[in-house]
């Protein structure tokens, strides 16, 4: 699994600067690394001055390096589709809500019921606040659990749009009782509607979802695979709602791998500029003392306009040092100067004695969770019933793959063999 570091704040702080510098850096110390944003003003693409789309999109320039832009909305016009036809018809004018002469299958108490779950759950009930971030981060996963990465840096949307989805597997309880109690009530009215396999689908869709928002969210929260910077200016606003972000990162147990202060005014002897540094300084050390046992660092304006690849790079040195290639080894590999990351290779190959050996690195993977099959000598390591395809030089039939699991690492033996 890749490596993810996230870099949020307040909008306009600098998140995007920050990720993009970090992700080109670590792409030229010889890592595969995916870059994405979620927010939804695109500026990734402008930053690195590449345009960039839904897929992932090679950065010309930077061997190693991806970019991806979400559109969340586009997504979210796409979920449970079956779920959101059934309410619309449900909830249509006319007596039993759109079931025309349905209504007169029903007795008494039937109707009232159906009624009542109606009234309970409306179709705006399916616009949930944060749903749009959950299905971001859903995708963040799928990303996350291809073995090709080693690391995925993610530029989040503004602090308040991750904050927001932090809090969705609570809601997401209560949300997902209710539709799945209304499915409850109306299943044979459902299934006239719909059919018995559409309406089955619409329940297996709708738990699904529920399960891959509780799996992002332990994701998020285990320090094996994520750490989140906060990025803010030192200015009262920013510092006051990093204060805020912090707080609620903790009580979510987000891992937080530091703090960094752009845009810190450099020394100058001119009194207005070197008494706008004394007050940011002062802003700075408050920042310090709140976030007790984070790193807190600092960046100086710049004296240009941080875009493109080598102005990027430039920043990417301040903050990490000269970049060097990273050893071939699953790590921890440790990195920076001004900021601090443990990362991971998400897989490393090497061939000797008549094998080939293949290292994954998988926090967290318990036995009963990991499948191997092949399809026609390609192999397939499925986690919680998702599967990636790994990439190996060797024909492989699954039957003959030696796996052993220690310290989240998965180390698949196969024997060489020619292709049939």
């Amino acid at each position: 699994m890749a490596r993810l570091l996230l870099f949020g704040g307040k909008g306009g702080v600098g998140k995007t600067t920050t990720s993009s510098a970090t992700a080109v850096w670590l792409a030229d110390s010889g890592l595969r690394v995916l870059l994405v944003s979620s927010d939804p003003a695109h500026s990734t693409s402008d930053s690195l001055n590449v345009e960039l789309g839904p897929v992932p999109t090679p950065v010309e320039g930077v061997p190693g390096l991806f970019g991806l832009e979400m559109d969340p909305e586009a997504k979210l016009s796409n979920l449970l589709p079956k779920v959101g036809e059934a309410m619309n018809n449900m909830g249509g004018n006319g007596g039993m809500g759109g079931l025309g002469g349905l209504g007169m299958m029903l007795d008494p108490n039937a109707k009232q019921e159906f009624e009542d779950m109606k009234s309970d759950v409306k179709t705006a009930d399916m616009i949930l606040p944060g749903l749009d971030e959950a299905l971001a981060f859903d995708e963040l996963l799928k990303h996350m659990e291809n073995p090709t990465w080693d690391v995925v840096v993610f530029d989040t949307a503004p602090t308040g749009h991750t904050l927001r989805f932090l809090s969705l597997p609570e809601l997401i309880e209560a949300w997902s009782g209710r539709l799945l109690r209304l499915m409850r009530v109306s299943g044979g009215i459902r299934s006239m509607l719909f059919g018995r396999k559409e309406s089955d689908a619409m329940k297996e869709e709708l738990e699904r979802f529920r399960r891959r928002v509780l799996h992002v969210r332990r994701v998020l929260s285990d320090p094996a695979t994520s750490s989140f910077t906060l990025v803010t200016i030192p200015e009262r606003m920013g510092i006051n709602e990093t204060l805020r972000a912090h707080e609620s990162l903790l009580e979510y147990r987000l891992p937080i791998g530091g703090c960094l202060v752009n845009r810190l005014t450099p020394v100058f002897e001119h009194p207005f500029l070197a008494n706008r540094r004394t007050q940011e300084l002062e802003r700075i050390a408050e920042l310090e003392a709140a976030l007790e046992g984070v790193n807190v660092a600092s960046l100086e304006l710049a004296e240009q306009e941080i875009v493109g690849i080598e102005a990027l790079r430039q920043v990417g040195c301040t903050l990490y040092g000269t970049p060097a290639a990273l050893p071939m080894a699953i790590g921890p590999h440790h990195i920076g100067e001004v900021l601090f990351h443990d990362l991971h290779r998400g897989m490393v190959a090497d061939v000797d004695d008549g094998f080939e050996r293949v290292q994954l690195h998988f926090p967290g993977l318990q036995r009963e969770d990991l499948s191997l099959r092949s399809e026609d000598g390609v192999l397939f390591v499925g986690v919680n019933g998702r599967e990636q395809a790994i990439p190996t030089e060797t024909h492989v039939k699954a039957s003959l793959v030696k796996a052993a699991l220690d310290d989240d690492v998965l180390t698949l033996t196969i024997p060489r063999q020619p292709a049939d």
